[in-house]
């Protein structure tokens, strides 16, 4: 935990007498929870959180559980097939975030000129689309949305939802997939 504590002072930029001055706690104190060398009160661990402007439960997580990144240059996402929605449409994976309780997937999707619609979509999770380009009828359940340029639809993924009508062409846009692990 000292090392997590003073990787976190050091990214900060405070200094050990600044976080101690921060967190109301000796600049001694601090260098030996730093160290190693004592075991921190709970009291004092919520001052040092405060001082780093961090939830006490950042110190009782594994560090290698709470970080994944991922990094995709312009242009160079994988293309992925989705099963059920032909060839016509084309979904580049933009990333994936695997730590953590929360499974994120976002995509790049371009309706191709053949383009025809798929609104029997039905899986667990939240949805985020945002419009890029073009112009679509969406399906959520019922409802029929129509979507253009800079609109953005946040949804339960269990009901059905997909393109229902293409409007305007060419149609891309940028699709988040959030799911909670079990």
């Amino acid at each position: 935990m000292g090392e997590q504590i003073r990787a976190l002072r050091v990214a900060s930029g405070a200094s050990g007498g600044e976080l101690a001055r921060n967190c109301g706690i000796s600049r001694s104190m601090l260098s030996r929870v730093e160290r190693g060398l004592v075991s921190p009160s709970v009291e004092t661990l919520d001052r040092i959180a405060h001082g780093l402007d961090i939830p006490l439960s950042r110190f009782f997580c594994e560090p290698g559980s709470r970080s994944d990144m991922s990094f995709v240059p312009a242009g160079q996402g994988i293309v992925v097939e989705r099963l059920g929605a032909g060839t016509d449409c084309r979904h580049a994976l933009l990333g994936h975030v695997l730590s953590g309780n929360l499974f994120v997937e976002p995509h790049f999707v371009t309706l191709l000129p053949d383009a025809q619609p798929h609104p029997g979509t039905q899986h667990a999770g939240l949805k985020f689309l945002y419009m890029m380009s073009g112009r679509v009828r969406y399906r959520y359940g019922t409802r029929r949305l129509e979507l253009g340029q800079g609109d953005a639809l946040l949804f339960e993924a269990s009901a059905l939802h997909g393109v229902d009508a293409i409007i305007e062409a060419p149609a891309c846009y940028l699709a988040i997939v959030l799911t909670l692990r079990n």
